[in-house]
């Protein structure tokens, strides 16, 4: 008992040596922060290396983007028999959907990578993957090595989640909502990119192209700095003399004005003393009990509130339509313009989403610093509501059938109508429900759990993705492309009303502010100090 008594002791006078220690060693420099001196505002000069860093670590997701459109240009050349390959259907929605089914895989795996090597390491490891599927698809002369490459390029989509997770630790709160819609913006330049090349170059070529650009984005990463929250509270667990320079190099790259960095230094110090007593009140450094550590921490009402919003979120994301009409865009493009007999081009529409959705991802960013996330939600909820729901009307009563059961169109000089709500529909999902959720994976998810709570996150949101891609062939044989932009107009109708109830805003709130949200007064506060 004694024994027992003196072990505890031990270890109770080494925590806090521990914090003393990092105490004395901030008081020498910095002052406390306070709420004033913690909003001080940036000039656009102050977050330079941020916005540099942050496009750097963005272009990991252009390969998403890339994922999307690809798959509609692929098919299209092998429905045409460009390739010598003859397709199924089945075929078809398992060349669109594999990509998202291993997905996860890799959002899975990059949530104890980035917490075990480093968010720049995962970052760059990124990369592989996805050269090797650009390999496969330059060399594929069959389905099966078609498959490979999607499937591999899923993973190298999913370990690109940690560049979410790795802006929101280096970017100012102040610039933090644009840094991470900025997210949206790589992901419509890929697809942008993919529309354009399109244009030219068949699926072989493009490949090419890729792949170059694959590679450049490898190299580009070597010359960022890593996350200097990962430096103090990950990594091998020790903040010593050699991670403190290194943490401080970072942040002094990052933040070249002297006082905006003290402010950040103090943050991190104050979290890194913090994790040192979190580390020794654990039982043990085994695989069972980190389990038994993650499981408390999810149960915290700051973990599981925001995951369980996040979770509906992604859900209503999905069923509204919102990546079905860029993973099947030609298809969607061609089944309009067949029923209202070659109306307008299908490849000319195709650009015309590249564009809209790239443009309007630029404008989404800009305005996040101002407004509030549930009003971007909400009026971007109503613009797809309205502009799928003119869609439906438009298929319902410009199309008919005569007595031989031929369709017909009636409103011939309005037949471009259609074409301007589907464009409607891409341009206000763009503005809000395509981006929010996924920015507000690195705002609401506290940092004791961002790493794995990410990454299940994302991973859930693409097997959810997969499940409707898999699906749309199905569905629109079975109900027709009218239908499904009634049922689209209807989900995001529901967005509306799940936003406005139940979605916190977390505009200018620092990140232990926002996981206050989730914990009442008679609840536990939360374990973690975060940053702001």
């Amino acid at each position: 008992m004694d024994k027992t008594q003196e072990t505890a002791d031990e270890k109770s006078c080494m925590i806090k040596e521990k914090n003393n220690e990092l105490s004395i060693r901030d008081s020498n420099c910095l002052q406390p922060i306070t709420r004033s001196n913690s909003r001080e505002k940036i000039t656009n000069l102050d977050v330079i290396p941020q916005v540099i860093a942050s496009c750097i670590i963005h272009c990991v997701v252009i390969q998403v983007g890339v994922n999307m459109a690809y798959s509609t240009v692929l098919l299209n050349d092998l429905k045409l028999d460009n390739a010598g390959m003859t397709i199924t259907e089945n075929e078809e929605s398992w060349i669109a959907s594999l990509v998202t089914i291993t997905l996860p895989i890799g959002s899975i795996i990059a949530g104890p990578l980035m917490d075990k090597f480093g968010r720049k390491v995962v970052c760059s490891f990124s990369c592989v993957p996805a050269i090797i599927s650009w390999i496969l698809f330059i060399f594929a002369k069959s389905v099966i090595t078609i498959y490979a490459a999607r499937f591999i390029a899923g993973i190298a989509a999913g370990l690109s989640t940690v560049g979410v997770i790795y802006v929101s630790e280096l970017s100012h709160p102040q610039i933090r909502p644009m840094l991470l819609c900025l997210n949206s913006v790589f992901v419509s330049l890929g697809i942008l990119i993919t529309c354009c090349l399109a244009i030219s170059l068949d699926w072989h070529k493009m490949a090419i192209v890729f792949l170059a650009l694959e590679c450049c984005i490898f190299f580009a990463l070597f010359f960022l700095p890593e996350s200097p929250y990962w430096l103090a509270c990950f990594g091998n667990g020790m903040l010593d003399e050699k991670r403190t320079r290194e943490m401080k190099r970072s942040l002094k790259r990052l933040n070249r004005t002297e006082t905006i960095y003290e402010q950040e230094y103090s943050r991190i110090m104050e979290i890194a003393r913090n994790r040192v007593a979190l580390r020794h009140n654990e039982t043990s450094d085994t695989v069972v009990a980190s389990i038994k550590n993650y499981y408390h921490k999810f149960k915290s009402p700051s973990a599981y509130k925001p995951i369980t919003i996040l979770f509906v979120l992604f859900l209503l994301q999905q069923l509204s339509g919102c990546y079905v009409v860029i993973f099947y865009a030609m298809s969607v493009f061609d089944e309009m313009s067949g029923i209202l007999r070659k109306s307008f081009n299908e490849n000319s529409a195709f650009v015309m989403l590249g564009i809209v959705r790239f443009v309007v991802s630029i404008l989404t960013s800009f305005s996040s610093r101002k407004y509030g996330r549930r009003v971007i939600c909400i009026l971007s909820g109503i613009g797809m509501s309205v502009s799928m729901f003119l869609s439906g009307i438009y298929m319902h009563f410009t199309v008919s059938s005569d007595k031989n059961g031929n369709e017909q169109e009636i409103m011939v000089d309005y037949k471009w109508l259609l074409l301007v709500f589907v464009l409607s529909y891409i341009c206000f999902s763009t503005f809000g429900f395509t981006t929010i959720p996924w920015t507000q994976i690195g705002e609401l998810i506290p940092v004791s759990i961002r790493g794995i709570g990410g990454g299940f996150m994302v991973s859930v949101a693409y097997i959810m993705m997969f499940a409707v891609i898999k699906s749309y062939p199905y569905i629109l044989k079975s109900i027709g492309i009218g239908n499904i932009f009634f049922l689209f107009s209807f989900t995001s109708l529901l967005s509306i009303i799940y936003v406005y109830f139940f979605v916190p805003e977390t505009l200018n709130k620092s990140f232990s502010d926002i996981e206050k949200m989730f914990t009442s007064n008679k609840e536990e506060k939360p374990c973690d100090v975060h940053p702001t």
